[in-house]
């Protein structure tokens, strides 16, 4: 027989809204005061609940900073969906473009987490999103015929290009930032992975394969083993450029 709570006790909170109040706890200090301020017993302290209830929710230290960067990654999405695709897919690809810079340069700690300590084959879930909105985006690009490099290789510069100018810019006082470091890296960026004109349009194997890439997913007829095999011909034919 289970006892009922003693008349007057507060009622035990939810799980989720434990996990919430532990998370804002380790927000606030990591944005305050680093990383080296989120300790366990700082974000227990913080949130008001037992250690425990830390480890038992995010697993450990690595967890919890992981949520963190997760939780960056959720608000950077929000800003990233909120804007409708243009016409342009090499616009679209200078407001993201810019938009990620700004983001990471108002959100310098968090920012450091999301992008700073990269682990071999491990994204979090916010993560997956943000990097399918840049593959879609730069698939946008290959079906309009102006990418001159693989999908694979385009997402990859753009994203280690943006990455790397935020942190380099963080590396530098504010006051003494240069603002035209992101134009620049992103111009060379872009004309580093499109043409003025759509690359299929003239003659060459990897332009064409590199068109066709982009929407095979709409090649239905092909089975799943087909489609594979199609890919990676396309892929090795690609690589020419």
């Amino acid at each position: 027989m289970t006892k009922s709570p003693a008349a007057g006790a507060p009622p035990s909170k939810p799980p989720d809204d434990m996990r919430a109040r532990i998370l804002a706890a380790a927000i606030d200090l990591v944005t305050t005061g680093g990383r080296d301020a989120v300790t366990t017993r700082a974000v227990a302290e913080a949130a008001g609940v037992q250690a425990p209830a830390l480890y038992r929710l995010f697993g450990d230290k690595r967890g919890l900073l992981d949520a963190v960067a997760e939780h960056g990654f959720t608000t950077y999405l929000k800003e990233k969906k909120v804007r409708k695709p243009s016409r342009d897919p090499i616009d679209d690809l200078r407001t993201g473009w810019d938009l990620h810079i700004e983001f990471g340069l108002a959100n310098p700690v968090i920012y450091s987490l999301m992008v700073g300590e990269p682990r071999a084959g491990q994204r979090s879930p916010a993560a997956e999103a943000s990097f399918r909105i840049l593959d879609e985006l730069v698939r946008r690009i290959a079906v309009a015929g102006r990418l001159r490099v693989s999908e694979a290789r385009a997402a990859s510069l753009i994203h280690a290009s943006g990455c790397g100018v935020v942190l380099t810019l963080l590396a530098i006082p504010e006051d003494q930032r240069d603002p035209g470091i992101s134009e620049s890296a992103r111009e060379a960026v872009i004309t580093a992975i499109t043409t003025e004109t759509p690359a299929h349009r003239k003659p060459g194997e990897a332009a064409a394969a590199i068109a066709l890439r982009a929407v095979l997913s709409d090649a239905t007829p092909l089975t799943s083993a087909e489609l594979r095999l199609l890919k990676e011909w396309l892929d090795r034919l690609a690589r020419q450029s």
